[in-house]
């Protein structure tokens, strides 16, 4: 029997981002190949032309498992009824602005968008924070949709995730595929910390540490984790844009795994309620490795933590903890 379409929102819907996402979920991509899906799409006003010509060639593309569309610039329209909410839409840091500043607009921004999710999403509704601050943003998020279970906001760090297992892919001239269970820890910012110590290739002669293959620990504790850090600013230098199809594709990795569950064996990375776990300070959305099963995240229990890597845990963790105290001030 055919599957009820779920209902998925994506917000910025005719950004660079929006644009690489949209036609991903239609395909489905990100909720497989069986499920038919309602894509919701939000934009500001000002975007309302660009989001009615991205919605022409969702029609003109003429996707099997699209059975509508919802192209608008209103809130509570975009939010009514939807499953999953990718939160793609924030304000972006201009030259010459203050974080604080920033901070200040997202805030507003994830405060309305979080009272809307609450008031008119489906129940159990999934939400994916994908704008920077992603963390923060989905703190706010959470904040403010206070009948939203806190397991079900999530930010992104998948996209990151995927980047260290690219690094380690090129390093050992071996497929993607074949690399898993590095760690993204703490903010999708450059204090990040891509942790490769449990990470594993599959080889004709069976799984190997990634450590035992790459025999340089040297440029695995430096080089390494400066270039999946300060990756997004490699590609901006380079396009002059802003990682968008990288992006979209791992916004529809971390939503897959989350819903249709991770495979034995393997971890992902995802932004999620921290419960003080590894010594991270709790109520913070901070990166931990994953599994999901069922719908459900569960962060992995019992990695050993060198002192290394204790270091980076906490400096990440001090970020947050600043962004967080930022956020509240732009709230009062």
């Amino acid at each position: 029997m055919a599957k009820e379409p779920v209902r998925v929102l994506v917000t910025g819907a005719a950004g660079q981002i929006g644009y690489a996402l949209v036609p991903m979920i239609a395909r489905g991509v990100m909720l497989g190949a069986d499920q038919p899906v309602i894509l919701h799409m939000l934009d500001i006003p000002p975007a309302a032309e660009a989001l009615n010509g991205v919605k022409m060639e969702l029609v003109d593309a003429a996707f099997p498992l699209l059975k509508g569309v919802v192209a608008t610039t209103d809130v509570v329209e975009a939010c009514t009824g939807v499953n999953v909410a990718v939160m793609v839409g924030g304000f972006p840091r201009k030259e010459g602005m203050e974080r604080k500043d920033v901070m200040t607009k997202n805030v507003s921004i994830y405060k309305s968008q979080a009272s809307a999710l609450e008031k008119h999403a489906a129940a159990n509704c999934k939400v994916l924070v994908v704008a920077n601050p992603a963390n923060t943003n989905a703190l706010i998020l959470k904040e403010f949709a206070p009948s939203i279970p806190e397991k079900n906001i999530t930010c992104l760090t998948r996209l990151d995730h995927n980047r260290a297992l690219g690094q380690i892919s090129e390093r050992l001239n071996v497929q993607v595929c074949d690399v898993k269970n590095a760690i993204i820890w703490g903010n999708h910012s450059s204090s990040q910390y891509p942790d490769v110590n449990h990470a594993t290739v599959k080889t004709p002669a069976g799984e190997k540490p990634v450590r035992e293959l790459v025999k340089d620990d040297e440029w695995l504790n430096a080089e390494f984790i400066t270039t999946v850090q300060q990756r997004g600013a490699a590609i901006i230098k380079a396009r002059k844009l802003s990682s968008a199809l990288s992006a979209a594709s791992a916004a529809c990795d971390h939503i897959r795994d989350w819903v249709l569950g991770t495979p034995e064996g393997t971890w992902v990375s995802m932004g999620v309620y921290s419960d003080g776990s590894y010594n991270v300070p709790a109520g913070l959305i901070y990166s931990f490795p994953v599994t999901c099963c069922n719908g459900d995240w569960k962060i992995v229990q019992g990695l050993k933590i060198d002192d290394f890597s204790r270091k980076k845990l906490d400096a990440t963790a001090e970020e947050l903890s600043e962004e967080k105290a930022l956020a509240y001030s732009c709230l009062s």
